[in-house]
């Protein structure tokens, strides 16, 4: 519990706002669960004296509730549940509550209600409907059409809901009928540098308008979203005031001065809720406001609670995945054991006839130093069956990537038995990287149930593990880190032999997946040659149909696959190359003979 006062702000004689904004880690579709933790943040307010206390968008049924709104039991019970709510609010005390609204005419809204004194004394809808990246709000609601203010004991305030703030016009309706505080509750989902976008887009809010702005957002995990609180207040200055905790449960309090043009009749003939209240003397506290994290921290934060979240909520207490001795699987072991502690935590070393001596002693060191459970399966029987089985098919056709992709499956279906068996989740390990270009296995490296990396490119995998190293322990052997990544599964095997050097790939997929840009444009920005350009961009167009069929993972940059980036799995469509230029295709990234991503 935080509370965030500035006397520097206040007059003796002038009196104080209030405000807790409650960042909570709410769950969808678990109404009952939702008000609990609600009723919980009011009465944690009422304790502090608040006069307002507002918690996140959509706060009754959690977000996204997706096509849940769809059936209409669910929202008659939302509407339940903020019934209840209502009548266990204190008559010093306002609560605005997120939650789903329904007109005479059965249209749904995203909105907001204004809870006082035991009743649902308003509501205000939400205006501006984002429909782009993860969003698609347009299929569920419709837009309010009414600004909302809310007049508490003479001083007005202008609620907003999440796009709302993000859009100048509510802000600047609000200012001209009189608003001087704008409380903006949210559900806005995180990837990196998102609070230092929204520091600078709501500072410039608060400071154009010469409006103080609260914002509450929502934390936690929900499927591959990751929400990261970071709650804000700004004065009408625009000067930050107050930081909420990023990634964390917190109720944050802040004393705001009441500016003596706040209080006074309605400019323009403006109509607002009003609510009597009587202000109270309090006496003030300081506390710290918590720095932002560093950029490596931030993301693998975010990676932590993402899966911590989508392993409590669906009820899973184990967790299980292969360990290679590479990179990726390190990282992904060290965000498991951080994200529900060592003891449930199995690691499973798969060796086969490829498996150099060092990878499976690297892999056997990170179980050891995290202290995890390890389980030893040799895939070699197993394999030599499959060869044996299928020789009569394959006659003399030489081996090729069927023989590497044999050895990927029989991994994935063990995997998949001990989840079956035991009721483990199984975390794959592939990074963007590999999930862009398609150099990962259907129903092999790709079978699980979470793909915790699965957004975050390769070289932000070793940024990670060398930040997982400094901060606690060094569980990541060196030379998996100075190894050349390897699949293993062909003799004297590394990535290069199929993608470029990571460094050039990660700029390549930046550009063209991240960013949009055009073949020649990606050219000029990560100054690579066409060729390769070119190639990266088949390879990525033609994979579409592996990253369909892969598990949800948590999404860390702005433009991840599946609902940030949604492509046809059957598309003809090919850019032209420009100025008639032809781009000759290399036969391979390091000299070796071109070989197929591996998976088909």
């Amino acid at each position: 519990m935080a509370l965030i006062c500035y006397n520097d702000c206040l007059s003796p004689n002038m009196p104080t706002l209030r405000l807790a904004l409650a960042q909570l880690n709410l769950t969808v579709g678990d109404l009952e669960g939702n008000q609990r933790r609600i009723d919980d943040a009011i009465r944690q307010a009422a304790a502090w004296q608040a006069d307002i206390v507002a918690v996140p968008e959509l706060a009754v049924t959690g977000y996204p509730p997706e096509d849940l709104l769809l059936k209409p039991q669910f929202i008659t019970a939302n509407q339940r549940v903020l019934a209840a709510l209502a009548r266990r609010v204190p008559s010093s005390l306002a609560a605005l509550v997120g939650f789903v609204d329904r007109d005479r005419q059965g249209r749904l809204y995203n909105a907001m209600a204004v809870l006082a004194s035991g009743r649902h004394a308003a509501t205000y809808r939400k205006r501006h409907l984002p429909n782009y990246g993860v969003f698609d709000e347009k299929r569920y609601f419709t837009p309010g059409s009414d600004p909302g203010l809310l007049e508490l004991g003479g001083v007005r305030i202008g609620l907003t809901i999440c796009e709302d703030l993000w859009e100048p016009q509510p802000c600047a309706v609000l200012a001209d009928r009189g608003a001087r505080l704008v409380i903006n509750i949210s559900a806005s989902p995180y990837h990196a540098d998102k609070l230092a976008l929204r520091e600078w887009l709501f500072a410039k809010r608060a400071a154009g308008h010469h409006l103080a702005v609260a914002y509450c957002n929502l934390i936690g995990g929900q499927d591959e979203l990751v929400f990261d609180g970071g709650s804000l207040i700004f004065d009408a200055r625009g000067r930050l005031l107050a930081r909420g905790a990023q990634f964390r449960e917190k109720l944050l309090v802040a004393d705001l001065p009441l500016p003596s043009a706040a209080v006074g009749s309605l400019r323009g003939g403006a109509s607002a809720v009003r609510l009597p209240h009587r202000w109270r003397e309090r006496p003030l506290r300081q506390a710290p406001r918590p720095h932002p994290l560093g950029a490596v921290e931030e993301v693998y934060e975010a990676l932590t609670l993402g899966l911590r979240d989508y392993a409590r909520k669906n009820r899973f207490a184990t967790l299980a995945l292969g360990l290679s001795g590479g990179i990726d699987s390190a990282l992904t072991a060290c965000i498991a054991v951080d994200a529900l502690g060592a003891d449930r935590v199995v690691g499973v070393v798969m060796p086969s006839r490829f498996s150099s001596r060092g990878t499976q002693a690297d892999a056997r060191a990170l179980a050891k130093a995290l202290r995890i459970r390890q389980m030893d399966l040799s895939i070699e029987p197993v394999f030599r069956a499959y060869l044996q089985m299928l020789r009569p098919v394959f006659g003399a056709h030489a081996p090729d990537v069927t023989e590497q992709n044999i050895q990927a499956r029989i991994r994935g279906n063990l995997l998949m038995a001990l989840s079956n068996k035991f009721g483990w989740l199984v975390l794959t390990t592939g990074n963007k990287s590999e999930m862009a270009t398609g150099y990962c296995t259907l129903y092999g490296d790709m079978a699980g149930g979470f793909a915790v990396i699965k957004d975050v490119p390769k070289m932000l995998v070793y940024r990670l593990a060398e930040f997982r190293n400094r901060r606690q322990g060094a569980p990541i052997p060196r030379r998996i880190f100075t190894r050349p990544p390897t699949a293993e599964l062909a003799p004297h095997q590394t990535d290069q032999d199929t993608l470029p050097p990571y460094p050039a790939l990660d700029r390549i997929l930046k550009a063209y997946v991240e960013e949009d840009r055009s073949l020649e444009a990606t050219v000029r920005r990560t100054h690579t040659p066409a060729a390769v350009v070119r190639r990266v961009v088949a390879m990525v167009d033609r994979s579409e149909y592996k990253r369909r069929q892969a598990p949800p993972g948590v999404k860390i940059t702005p433009r991840a696959f599946g609902k940030d980036r949604r492509m046809p799995i059957t598309n003809r469509y090919q850019e032209e190359w420009p100025s008639g230029q032809v781009a000759k295709w290399p036969k391979s990234f390091s000299g070796h003979p071109a070989t197929r991503p591996p998976g088909h």
